[in-house]
């Protein structure tokens, strides 16, 4: 399974305003691993870039004069992403942008040479996914970082392939994958931007005794159910781990267990 974790900057909050992307950053994820095959672009939005949105990312116009438009690099970015799925923060704003700008160029070319990027790949928001997870908590990027523990401490400022970085450790993280883990025998020959990541990884000992396993015991399976019915009774009767378990949706009146 091919996936693309995307992030974007942009001038400002809506492209129905005018405003426009100035960075795409992704990361391609093969199998829940990293490849190395990253897209990443600065792009000349042909426009001033409000004053709140350089505070988050540090990015002027003056910065990006030099840089390609948008038209110039469209085919390269939707060859790229076509076939995958894409993995968003909050998919909404960085759908609403990126689709506004390939209906732009079909209004300059006067011909519908780009379709919506729906129409190119599926899309999975991390955000939505992150909110029925942990009802009632904060599920921004940093909050989610901090939850699950991945190392956020470069991202003084946001952008685009820094964060898809980020996001998809916590995305492999929260839906219980490994990411910088590599265990004895596997290959550590990477290439391009992923070169970085080694730096961080610690090497499984796999000469380490085994891990010892414990059960749970009938009564912490009753305990463990019980709270699933709590948490699903507070997110509006919606438990991942209850649905998966139980696909009718009928109430664990008693914990299933062995023997």
């Amino acid at each position: 399974m091919r996936q693309v974790v995307l992030d974007t900057e942009t001038t400002g909050m809506d492209p129905k305003e005018g405003h426009r992307l100035i960075e795409i950053g992704c990361v391609e994820l093969i199998s829940r691993k990293f490849t190395g095959n990253n897209y990443h672009v600065y792009i000349n939005p042909e426009r001033e870039i409000d004053i709140e949105a350089t505070q988050v990312h540090g990015f002027t116009w003056e910065d990006l004069k030099d840089k390609p438009l948008f038209i110039e690099v469209a085919d390269a970015f939707v060859s790229y992403i076509e076939g995958s799925e894409l993995l968003i923060h909050n998919a909404p704003f960085d759908l609403g942008f990126l689709d506004a700008e390939l209906g732009w160029i079909n209004q300059q070319l006067g011909q519908q040479r780009y379709g919506k990027i729906a129409d190119y790949c599926k899309v999975f928001d991390t955000l939505a996914y992150a909110r029925r997870r942990h009802p009632g908590q904060r599920n921004s990027l940093d909050a989610l970082c901090k939850r699950y523990e991945v190392d956020n401490s470069g991202r003084t400022l946001h952008g685009a392939l820094l964060d898809s970085e980020i996001l998809a450790d916590v995305y492999l993280t929260m839906t219980g994958g490994q990411t910088t883990l590599l265990l004895g025998g596997e290959s550590d020959e990477l290439s391009g931007d992923h070169q970085g990541l080694l730096a961080s990884t610690r090497r499984v000992d796999s000469q380490r005794p085994a891990l010892k396993v414990l059960q749970a015991t009938a009564e912490e399976q009753t305990e463990h159910y019980a709270k699933l019915e709590r948490i699903k009774k507070k997110s509006g009767g919606s438990c991942m781990w209850l649905d998966m378990e139980n696909p009718s949706g009928e109430s664990n009146d008693v914990a299933p267990h062995s023997g």
